[in-house]
């Protein structure tokens, strides 16, 4: 972007010269005889002196910007430029004093000494460009500052003595009168050839971004200087045109290797500190993953729209994605950003641009909605957005379904300031999870259960030190047999003040503040202990099924740690399955090694509410599953919603075929039973049988279940 603005801006101020001198070249070749001492013989010495003048100031002032530059960029590239320059720079003043018509200085001036000045400056100036343009940038110590300048100092020394010997030892490079000699046109040639060299490898360095401004200014530059060489072989005296011509592209020449070296040590350097203000700017202002005005930016907005438009009304909205910590979790932050970005330019593209859309951070993503009538406004925006998110993403290998719950606060009845408004956006944001359409206005009630919830959480973190938790096991039947093959243990909190709180409720929280993990292996453990004392006591050797949550699916030691518990309790492997969930297999590379891993320990693996997640069937023949859990939400509608059984009949089929068991829960009825078993699906769990109970009453329904299947083994499907 820096190299186009430079490129464009150079070609801007600099465009009108080279197309003035277009027309100079043309008028001149067409005029040249008429235009022969045009300016009168005693003014050529003092257009003269004055051309000379700005060539030897620009020189110097080449010389003087590297000679300052260089401590702070100790670049040998610059360095030498200047350096050359400098000698340049003394060449030309001896040039200038020995011209032809100039006042007695050191011997006689004359054409002699004056074309030998400048032909030596030429070749000089176009060697120590070629040699510069083919060197490799690098930095050099302060010292060369020093021995630069001094050896050039000295090489225009030594051709000053040379020229300025009183017995010529150089021979004529024009006759007066007659024109240019062949050694001064060849010399001129060959500092046209140089030049063109020059040109060559200034083109090939324009391939490269880097200084690409420099390398075009120096190629221009040398284009004027192998037109005023040109010009040099083919003037008769110092009043010809062409003279006076090749001296002003000279000039010119000079102008743009100035304008480069002023380019590169004022211009270059002040436009990328100008960059990086408004990169810093940027950066200070914007989400770098997904683009976005970030918090800061969205909060000043919103202080703004407060501020300036406090008598209108604004929407606020607060969005999440839905279960995103499971998938950072189970397919990593790299997958998780790609997802973040996915959904940032979806939501960019579906907002009309008056509407203000941010990210808060993680998952979150804010919408300033400004000067809005009324809420219906804000409902057909939220209905918009969901609408739109209907349709799956494709990431990497993945058709990913993403939701997003919405909290709406609205201004000024919800809050006067941006700190009210975003905290109540919050609220109204975790309320929404509950909400079939996933959007929630924020209402003042919600204090309350917010404020009840972060009780909860408290109370959360001393309630397995307190022994509040405690497990309960719902029977998994055969329907072939009528045996309890299973049970699925499943964690209950009795709260001191409370009673009894819903799964539902803590279990989120739980997730959210990791207390999971400890809680997911205190249910491990006690699931395998009570197993095992039954087993000892002589009830029939069922196995028990443990969920695990994403996070200890993840963790680096859970392998080490179910072997550990296995040890502790005793307890024979093959009786504890573990429940995964669909979510958890998104990376299937990393999900294989894990259940690998744990199969090797001789653990049965189940995946819970089969047919709700993520995951594509194909990935069924690569995971050592043991078994398939259909949700119940697919059971409840059993003769009710066609669709709903058609599922269930195509995921006992796939079962069968990959040779997995396959278990239906949510049974309530006898019409889902007798269907299920149609279907061949033979393993199945819920309140038709049994609602989760405590370990104690679980033998009585053990002592239930053997004598009703020693009697009549159908009874439990025919009753």
């Amino acid at each position: 972007m820096r190299t186009d603005w430079t490129n464009n801006h150079f070609w801007k101020t600099n465009g009108w010269i080279i197309v003035a001198s277009c027309f100079v070249i043309m008028f001149a070749m067409i005029f040249q005889e008429s235009l022969y001492g045009i300016f009168e013989e005693h003014n050529y010495v003092s257009i003269h002196i004055i051309m000379e003048s700005i060539i030897i100031t620009s020189a110097f002032t080449i010389a003087t910007q590297a000679w300052l530059m260089f401590p702070h960029v100790l670049s040998n590239y610059r360095l030498w430029l200047g350096a050359l320059f400098f000698s340049i720079g003394i060449l030309e003043v001896f040039h200038m004093l020995s011209y032809k018509g100039m006042p007695f200085f050191l011997s006689e001036s004359s054409p002699y000494k004056a074309t030998w000045f400048y032909m030596i400056t030429r070749l000089t100036q176009g060697a120590g460009l070629l040699i510069i343009i083919l060197s490799e940038e690098r930095r050099v110590g302060p010292k060369w500052r020093w021995f630069a300048y001094g050896a050039a100092s000295l090489y225009a020394l030594i051709w000053s003595v040379i020229i300025f010997y009183p017995n010529h030892l150089l021979p004529e490079l024009v006759i007066d009168g007659v024109g240019t000699t062949l050694l001064k046109n060849s010399l001129q040639y060959t500092a046209i050839f140089i030049q063109l060299v020059c040109i060559f490898f200034l083109v090939r360095k324009l391939k490269v971004k880097a200084n690409q401004t420099l390398h075009i200014m120096l190629l221009v530059a040398s284009v004027y200087l192998i037109i005023g060489d040109s010009m040099f072989t083919s003037y008769r005296s110092v009043y010809d045109i062409t003279n006076f011509l090749g001296h002003l592209f000279q000039l010119a020449g000079f102008y743009f290797l100035m304008r480069a070296f002023y380019h590169t040590s004022v211009e270059e350097p002040f436009q990328k500190q100008k960059e990086a203000q408004e990169q810093l700017a940027y950066m200070a202002y914007h989400d770098e993953l997904t683009k976005l005005p970030n918090g800061r930016y969205f909060t000043e907005k919103l202080e703004n729209a407060v501020m300036y438009d406090h008598e209108k009304r604004h929407a606020l909205l607060l969005l999440d994605i839905d279960r995103f910590k499971n998938i950072n979790e189970s397919l990593g932050h790299a997958f998780g950003d790609l997802v973040l970005q996915s959904v940032a330019e979806r939501l960019r593209h579906t907002l009309p641009s008056a509407i203000f859309l941010g990210r808060m951070g993680g998952d979150e993503f804010t919408i300033l909605f400004k000067s809005i009538k009324n809420e219906d406004e804000v409902t057909a925006l939220c209905r918009q957005i969901q609408e739109v998110m209907e349709e799956p993403f494709q990431i990497q290998h993945l058709l990913l379904k993403v939701t997003l719950n919405i909290g709406i606060a609205i201004y000024p009845e919800d809050g006067n300031n941006s700190v009210e408004l975003l905290k109540h956006t919050h609220i109204a944001m975790a309320e929404a999870q509950r909400e079939v359409m996933r959007y929630k206005f924020y209402h003042s009630s919600m204090d309350q259960q917010f404020l009840e919830r972060l009780v909860l959480e408290q109370d959360l973190h001393q309630a397995l030190a307190n022994q509040e938790l405690f497990v309960v096991y719902q029977p998994q039947v055969d329907l072939r047999t009528g045996e309890m093959l299973a049970l699925e243990a499943l964690i209950r909190w009795n709260h001191p003040k409370k009673g009894l709180i819903s799964p539902g409720q803590f279990i989120p929280i739980a997730e959210e503040t990791g207390l999971i993990i400890p809680i997911g292996e205190w249910v491990l453990r006690e699931a395998c202990r009570q197993l095992k004392e039954w087993h000892d006591s002589g009830i029939p050797s069922i196995g028990v099924s443990v969920n695990l949550s994403t996070k200890q699916f993840f963790q680096q030691n859970l392998v080490d740690t179910i072997e550990n518990i296995l040890h502790e309790t005793e307890l024979s492997p093959q009786y504890l399955e573990l429940e995964i969930t669909e979510s958890m297999t998104m990376d299937v590379k990393n999900a294989t090694a894990i259940l690998r891993d744990l199969k090797e320990l001789g653990v049965r693996i189940a995946v819970d509410d089969f047919g709700t997640g993520y995951s594509s069937l194909n990935y069924l023949k690569e995971l050592p599953i043991d078994r398939l859990k259909i949700d119940r939400s697919f059971v409840m509608d059993i003769g009710v919603n066609n669709r709903e059984a058609a599922i269930i009949s195509l995921i006992v089929s796939i079962a069968i075929h990959l040779n997995i068991e396959v278990i239906a829960e949510g049974v309530e009825n006898i019409e889902q039973l007798q269907y299920l078993q149609m279907q061949k699906c033979h393993q199945v769990q819920g309140y038709y049988f049994s609602p989760p109970i405590t370990a104690d009453k679980l033998v009585d329904k053990l002592v239930e279940f053997q004598e009703r299947n020693s009697t009549n083994p159908t009874v439990i499907v025919t009753r």
